[in-house]
């Protein structure tokens, strides 16, 4: 349904757009708003890591080697006596660009399939069914392995494999919001003027289940953080000596008992930045879910 402003002398003003609507109900979730503005803040802390970093993330000072938190080293200093706090800056960037690369691979793939599968239907949507299912029943660690062994060790494979692992989800949400959309009055209106398939997925299908697929690529930005902090943590990611959260934890945990300060920053970090795209996502579910349901009640 879409909301209709009033005007001061109590007359009706135009209808809010469907996006304006969303925004606004949006923007009534205090968490989700909070959610949002932590990860704008982590994006602008990692893009200006070279201003804010105290000190070179690789640089190495044995005499410094696990120092606990202090004024030479707000977080302390790791076993080669790097400075934590530096390497937690630089590390949010790999993490981050990391998550982006693996669902962008899952997006690209996943949507256009679902797309396809949704508003074509029959044959095609059931040969692309079995091949997400059968993508689906690999367990995502084994692929993971699999594409490292075959295209080598780095944080770009190991994000490729984590995107493979995300495509029928991807593929999944596009295509039941395409089946949805496929027997509206303006789809068979567009083909009745003989407008291209093209055309019609192009300019009336991708715009309306846009919304949708921000909610997707929200909560998936958390998977996938998760799952570069795990391949990382297994020496599946990122090569030492650069820094992301993973490979802080798994060189922490190696001194967990000399040194249990180097846990808390990483740890943390990977949990609040899941904890706000999971809740940056509930929000845009909410606000796109009622308006859903709004509109199915005209």
């Amino acid at each position: 349904m879409t909301e209709v402003l009033a005007r001061p002398d109590g007359s009706a003003a135009e209808p809010a757009a469907p996006r304006t609507t969303i925004l606004r109900r949006f923007l009534r979730d205090r968490i989700a708003v909070v959610a949002v503005a932590y990860l704008v803040a982590l994006v602008v802390v990692a893009g200006l890591a070279p201003l804010l970093a105290p000190a070179d993330p690789l640089a190495q000072d044995l005499g410094s080697r696990l120092t606990p938190p202090g004024p030479g080293h707000p977080l302390g200093a790791d076993e080669l006596g790097r400075d934590q706090l530096s390497r937690l800056l630089y590390g949010a960037r790999v993490s981050l660009l990391a998550a982006l690369q693996a669902v962008a691979i899952g997006a690209v793939v996943g949507v256009p399939l679902g797309v396809l599968a949704g508003f074509s239907g029959r044959t095609l949507d059931a040969w692309l069914g079995r091949l997400m299912d059968v993508l689906m029943s690999v367990p995502g660690i084994i692929l993971a392995l699999t594409v490292v062994a075959v295209l080598g060790r780095d944080i770009t494979t190991a994000m490729i494999a984590v995107g493979i692992i995300l495509v029928p989800r991807f593929h999944r949400v596009a295509r039941a919001a395409t089946t949805d959309l496929r027997h509206e009055t303006f789809i068979e209106a567009s083909r009745t003027i003989g407008c291209s398939r093209a055309r019609i997925l192009g300019t009336h299908v991708l715009p309306n289940i846009l919304p949708v697929l921000v909610v997707q690529l929200s909560i998936m930005l958390g998977v996938a953080v998760t799952a570069e902090a795990s391949l990382s943590f297994l020496g599946m990611g990122v090569r030492p000596p650069a820094a992301s959260w993973g490979s802080m934890l798994n060189s922490a945990f190696a001194n967990v008992v000399v040194a249990p300060y180097l846990v808390y920053a990483p740890g943390l970090a990977i949990t609040l930045t899941v904890l706000a795209f999971s809740l940056a996502g509930d929000g845009l579910r909410k606000a796109v879910g009622r308006r859903g349901a709004a509109d199915r009640s005209l």
